[in-house]
Parts: C-alpha cells; structure tokens; sequence
C-alpha cells in the first residue's frame, strides 16, 4: 500500500509490463477526511463520469451519503486506477448549492415553484408552440454526461413524438468529428480499436490528442508500456509542449489549421516507400487510387513550409507509422476542433486502411470522445443522427424505426439531417425555434462568440428552459429550471470511448426535489400525451430497466447491438464492450477483424459528405462507388484556414482542456483539490513571443479578436511561437457578475472564438482564431496554471502543483482487496 498526492503526481505509481502481457492491476482509492473503509456502508458499482474514459469504479456511502470512491480491479477500462477527477470529482454532489426545487422566471427573477407549475408550463408552451407553426418551433441540446436510457427516450419524444428534427448534444463541441470520420471511412460510428491494443503496438501516434490530461488512466496504461521491456515508440501531433509529446520519439508540432497538410505528407512518404499493405487495399477497400494521386502534391518540403515543421522530421514520423508491425493511433480535439477537422481525422483512417492495420491485437483506430457518454449520444439518435446508427437517408431504415415505435414513417423528420447545434442556435436567432430546452450542458460558456450567444438565449420570444444539477450560467439565462439528479444518484448505463458499456447504479438520493433525467423526460412525454398511430402511450417504459430494454430492441440488428446485454449481466461481469448480440455473447474486442465492414449500402449508417464542401453523397452515387460495402479511402486537399492572422491580430489562439476540470467547471470547481489545482484561467504563449512583448511569468495580459478579449496572467511554456492557448473551463458563475464579462474584461476563452464549423462533422472551429497580445501590469506572482502538463513553465523558479495531504489517495498494488476482486 502507497499514498500518492494525486494533484501533484496524477498518473500515481507505475507498474511496467511488456508488449501482449496483461496490465498490472492497481487499486487507486480516497475517502473524504476521516472516513475509513471500515466506516463504509456499502460500495456501489458505477463508472466516470467527468472524462471519457469510462474507468470503473465504487461509490463510497455512509449514511445516505457518497464519501469517496476506489476503482473497480476487475474493470477491463482501468485495472483499477483513478484518475484525479475521478478521485476528487464527487464531492461535488454534496456542494450546498445543488438545485432543490424548480424555477420560473417572474418580473425578471427565478423564483422557486413546484414541479407541476413549471412542468406546466412547458407542456403549455409546447402545444401553444405545436398548433401556431409546427415542430419546427422546439429545439431540445442535450450534453454528454446522461444515460443511455435518457438519450433514447429523449429521442423517441423529439423525432417520434413531436416530430422535430432539432436534437443535439454538446458533444457536437468536442467529438462530432470522430463520428463523421467513422462514417466516411466505414459506414458506421463505432470504434475500430480497444484500449488493449495499448498492450500489444510497438508504434502508438497520437494526433491532436492531449490523452495525459484529457484520459489520465489510458496514459498510466501508456506509461506502464513505457516502463516496461520493448516499448513502443510514440508519434505525437500538437503544437503545445504536452506529456505526450515530451514522451515522444517524435513530436510534430504544426501551425494550427494545417493538419491536412501534414497528414498529406505522412501518407505521401508511407506510400513512396511502399509501406503498404496492397493485398489488403485490392480486397477490402475503395478509393486508393484517388488518395495516391492526392498526395503525391504533398512531398515533407512542401507540407515543412505550409505547417513549419521540418522535412526530417515529418520523413522520421512517417517511418515509424509506415514500419510499425503494429501500430495504434488515437485522435482528438487538436484535430476534431481545428480547420478541416473531419479531413484530416479521415487520413488518420487512410492511413490505418493503407497499412492493414486495424482488427488485430495492437492494430486499431480510436477517434476519441471527450464527453462520458457521447458515444451514446450517437447511438441512441440525441447528437444529429437516428437510434441505432440508422441512415436518415435511407427509407428502409426510416420505416423500420416508424414499426418500432408504431408511427407512420413521415412523422419521423428525415427530410434532412437533424439539425445540428449551430444551426439550431441560428434558427433561435431568427426567431425559427422558440422553446429551446438543454439538458446537462451550458451553451453560456461552451459555444463560440459568447456575446451572440447571451444575446441568442436572452430573446424575450424564446422559452430557454434549463435542466441541471446547479444554477450555471446558461440556467441564470432560462425562464424555467428543473433540478436534476446527477451521476450517484440515479441508475442507468453508458459507453466509454473504446465501447465499454457500464451499468451505473443509484447510491444516494437526489437532494430536495430533484429528479433524474429519465423521470423528467418521462413526466414530459405524459404530460404531453404523446401517443403512437394507435392511440397508445409512445413511450412504454416507466424506469431506467425497462427503458435499457426498448433501447436493446432499437439496437436490435444493428452494429452497436446491446440485445446481448442487460442489467443483470452487467451487475456480474462489469463492463462490456458491444457489439453484444447472438452473435457476440461476451461482446467484441475489436471490430473489423476480417475485412468486413458496416458500409454495405443497405445497412450503413452513412452515405458520407463532400470533406471540402460537406455536401452528403446521394445514395445512387454511393451505390456506384461502394457496391460491395468496403471501407472508403477518401482524399483531401489543403485548404488554408478561414481566419489568418495579420498585422492587427498577428497570433493564432487555440483553446483546449486541462486536467484538472471538466467542461465549464460546473462540477470540478466545487471540489476542493481539483479547483485548487487551477483556480484561475490563464494565457500561454511562448519563451520567444514573451521576450518580444515584454511579458513575463504572471504579468496581466489581454487577448483581444475581432469578437472579444480575455484577461489574465500570463504562463510562459515550450508552446510554439505564434500561438496563444487558453483553457475554455473558466465562465461567470463564481464570479460576482453572474453570467456575464466583468468590468475588467471576460474570463472565458469563447468569448474570442468565431461562429465557423467544419462542413463534414458541423463541429465548431474553437482552434484557429487570429488574436492580439498585449500586456497590462505586472502580476502578483506566477499564473495559476498548473506546472504539471502541458502548461509546465519554461522557466524554473515556480512551485510545483501540489493538492496535500487531502489530495492523498491510497495505491493499492497488486491483488486487490477484499470485496474488490481482481
């Protein structure tokens, strides 16, 4: 037994093993000041729920209340380890200021309510809204942080209830590239590789993809290979100085907005050398041809000058991916939020389909998520697509959905793609969409160019209604605020990146009048009447089981099948990856292990898009171009960012995470060790850029765009020149003015980002914003930013993050304990 600092030391203690040996199992456990393990009542099986990872772990109850977490052993996602936000994210359940009970506004106040007003309300509006202009006028933006069953059923009541085409999650922020470049590639979301292929690469690259920080266990599993005999070299694409790049054999760092480029290169020089595996392109894929002509443009000197990255060092990193005997690859936002974001995240597909790699141990793609649950968002037709991984294009599917839910198939919009979030919010602009109601997100902080957004969400003719555990900045904007349960305090399952299914088990109650998502959504769609063609209820299921089994029948036949699945099987084995059907009774490792792929043109999910203009592929052109359902290697030229910098704005800002909080803070700033870690919000820029402006560690700097400014201390890091970073955490709530800037200027990183998307994914650009610089004062001492990661000061002379001993967790190496089984 050890105990580790878990703020200073995030990754914990390491545990070596070597290529196809299993990953050592450590128990990573803390309990709030004065709770021993003896004290604990009972444990309750869960999973995370402030990063994507979906690490297994214990809840910790003491007297109807949650007092810490261990990892679960036995858990195939995370051998037992926890991660700082896992270790220390809890205690935000407790914080004293959770919604209890409704609100409404009057004279311009939220006042509370009961729940039959404020739900009345709504139903109210919703049918005024129904019979003067249609289901167009409802709008539903849903996170990534509920349930399966809650997504379903929110589904089912917006497409097949209401018949509005308008539902997406916030997960169209972070990862809807990943699914749009899984369906480019293979007909279908879902992803091709598993966590285990960390056991087995010899070569993992890592593209946009910060996994220290945004996946903290996924990198001790990366570390322990690392540690261990024969390990594997790593790749890492990312203009800041992070973890992974530091433990690179080769770090790229390209100017942002140039990722196609550099991956042009890369596949320029697998190609030239014949790094290819031919028999496998001539059986199972199309588009090969187009792709060799593409980059034959892209030699390393020209891709050297487009991104500033030296030739040598692009023909290094090609060597490893093309030599590699088994190569894994991992994408996320540095890719998924940047210029041509689905683009470039297909020649990461492109290059595991000219290699053969994918369905063997150590071959594998993972297009990461960012958000817990957003691989449910996709399946379960709450993020901009049908249940199921159906294809809104195809009438069959639309049909087979409509018998499913006993509907006629024209109540089911599919006239075109269900709107995605930054559509839906023009629509609310426009006066289009005027009950507009967001569920465990807040789109005050999240969503680029912030002024128009409070000024979007503040129109008099717009009903904002807001669903949440705590009043954010989004719900300080709503006419109406309904308290939710959060994650402990209700049951329901979810899907982590690598298709892990967990089952999440209530075990507290929800404070004061708070109630689930599910139950919520259930009250709505009673209250509503909402029937099927025969006058029957729509929705048969009244809690989270039965709601997990009309899910089972939805995915029924499907490649994200869960019919194999069920509470009782997930109680006993933990987690699960689907596909789980007759088929596949113990789940599927790896997808695509012989070849065959889900883009049959009856049966895929997708036709794909243009990747320049994002126009979709009509089904007879599809038809022609993949008859026999292979995977689709799909070329792509460079294209130079909307938004370059000049004289005025002579920088690039990117935003990103930090490890130490989720989202916009709404949980991780109430706990302790987490919000102590990085209190405030900074700026980082680089050694030579600080010199030329006259910055120094601390000092107060404004970052200005053509849409706003931000003000805060300034972090000197190895981050390249010509590039500001900000972390997009920070909003108002904590502050004394509210939703809102202050006098001194915002705090948040969108209130400098552009209204830009990607034409393929529709997922916003937050990553190529032309900026300026300019210094204020002098500050008070160094940034608070954290020196662990990739905001580590280039300079010495700055204490270290540290939490104390409150961030102390115990280490449990080896065989786990007892009630905790290995």
């Amino acid at each position: 037994m050890s105990r580790k600092d878990r703020i200073a030391e995030p990754w914990g203690t390491r545990t070596p093993y070597g290529p196809g040996q299993s990953w050592p199992v450590r128990v990573d456990t803390h309990l709030a000041q004065g709770v021993t393990p003896d004290d604990v009542n009972r444990w309750v099986p869960t999973a995370s729920i402030l990063h994507s990872n979906g690490d297994g772990m214990d809840i910790a109850v003491k007297d109807g209340r949650i007092v810490g977490v261990r990892g679960r052993a036995d858990d195939r996602v995370n051998h037992g380890r926890l991660g700082p936000k896992d270790l220390f994210g809890w205690q935000a359940n407790g914080s004293a200021d959770r919604l209890t009970r409704p609100l409404v506004r009057e004279g311009g106040r939220l006042v509370e309510t009961d729940w039959d007003t404020a739900m009345d309300r709504i139903v109210r509006r919703t049918r005024e809204l129904l019979d003067e202009q249609g289901p167009s006028a409802l709008g539903f933006h849903t996170t990534g942080q509920l349930f399966a069953e809650e997504y379903y059923t929110l589904g089912v009541i917006a497409h097949g209830g209401l018949g509005t085409n308008h539902l997406d999650g916030n997960t169209r922020l972070c990862t809807a590239t990943a699914a749009a470049a899984l369906k480019e590639s293979f007909g279908c979301d879902g992803q091709p590789g598993s966590y285990t292929d960390i056991d087995h690469a010899d070569a993992i690259a890592l593209f946009g993809h910060n996994m220290a920080e945004t996946q903290t266990v996924l990198w001790m599993r990366v570390l322990d290979r690392l540690a261990g005999p024969n390990p594997p070299e790593l790749v890492c694409v990312d203009p800041r100085p992070t973890p992974v790049a530091r433990a690179a054999r080769v770090h790229l760092a390209p100017r942002p907005g140039t990722n196609v480029a550099l991956m042009n290169a890369l596949l320029h020089e697998i190609i030239a050398n014949d790094w290819i595996d031919r028999d496998y392109l001539d059986t199972h894929v199309v588009g090969f041809d187009e792709l060799e002509k593409r980059v034959a443009d892209y030699p390393p000197e020209l891709a050297a000058r487009i991104c500033d990255v030296p030739a040598e060092r692009i023909r290094a990193a090609a060597r490893i991916l093309g030599t590699a005997e088994r190569l894994l690859s991992t994408v996320l936002q540095g890719f998924y939020q940047a210029h041509q974001a689905t683009a470039a995240a297909v020649q990461v597909n492109n290059l595991h389909l000219l290699r053969g790699m994918l369905g063997k141990p150590g071959c594998g793609v993972l297009q990461m998520n960012g958000q817990p649950t957003a691989q449910n968002t996709r399946e379960c037709g709450a993020d901009g697509d049908l249940p199921g991984f159906r294809n809104w294009a195809n009438d069959a599917h639309v049909a087979e959905l409509a018998r499913l839910w006993n509907v006629a198939p024209e109540q089911i919009p599919h006239y075109a793609p269900p709107t995605h979030l930054m559509q839906m919010l023009r629509y609310v602009e426009e006066g289009s969409i005027r009950l507009l109601w967001v569920s465990g997100t807040n789109p005050a902080v999240s969503l680029p160019e912030l002024a128009r957004v409070r000024s979007v969400l503040s129109q008099q003719r717009l009903l904002l209604v807001v669903q949440d555990l705590f009043l954010t900045e989004t719900a300080e904007l709503a006419d109406i605020v309904l308290p939710a349960a959060g994650w402990g305090e209700k049951t329901g399952t979810f899907t982590n990146a690598d298709r892990t299914v967990h089952l999440s088990e209530k075990a507290v109650d929800p404070p004061g009048q708070a109630r689930s998502d599910l139950d919520i959504f259930l009250d709505y769609a009673r209250r509503l009447e909402l029937a099927d063609k025969d006058g029957q209820p729509l929705i048969t299921w009244h809690d989270p089981e039965s709601a997990f089994r009309a899910w089972q029948e939805c995915s029924r036949g499907r490649p994200c099948d869960y019919t194999g699945l069920g509470y009782a099987k997930l109680r006993e084995r933990g987690g699960i990856q689907w596909p789980c059907g007759d088929d596949s009774p113990d789940g599927t490792e790896r997808l695509y292990t012989d070849g065959g792929f889900w883009s049959d043109p009856d049966h895929c999910e997708s036709y794909g898009r243009d990747l320049i203009t994002g126009a979709p592929v009509e089904p007879v052109e599809y038809r022609a171009m993949n008859p026999s359902g292979k995977a689709v290697i799909k070329a792509a030229e460079y294209l130079p960012a909307h938004e370059q910098p000049d004289d005025e704005h002579p920088y690039v800002l990117i935003t990103g995470r930090t490890l130490y909080h989720f989202h916009t803070r709404t949980k991780t700033a109430r706990a302790p060790q987490l919000q102590a870690a990085a209190p405030e919000v900074w700026v980082e820029l680089s050694v030579d850029d600080a010199a030329s402006a006259g910055i120094r560690e601390g000092d107060f700097v404004e970052v200005r765009t053509p849409r706003g400014s931000v003000r805060a201390a300034a972090r000197i890091t190895e981050i390249r020149d010509g590039v500001l970073f900000v972390p997009f955490h920070y909003g108002y709530w904590d502050t004394e003015t509210g939703s809102e800037p202050g006098f001194d200027g915002g705090r948040a990183a969108n209130e400098l980002t552009l209204t830009d998307w990607d034409p393929a994914s529709k997922q916003p650009i937050f990553k190529t914003a032309a900026a300026a610089l300019r210094r204020i004062g002098p500050g008070a001492g160094p940034a608070p930013a954290p020196t662990v990661g990739a905001s580590a000061p280039a300079g010495p002379g700055i204490d270290g993050t540290r939490g104390g001993p409150e961030a102390e967790a115990d280490e449990n190496l080896g065989p786990a304990r007892e009630g905790n089984p290995s």
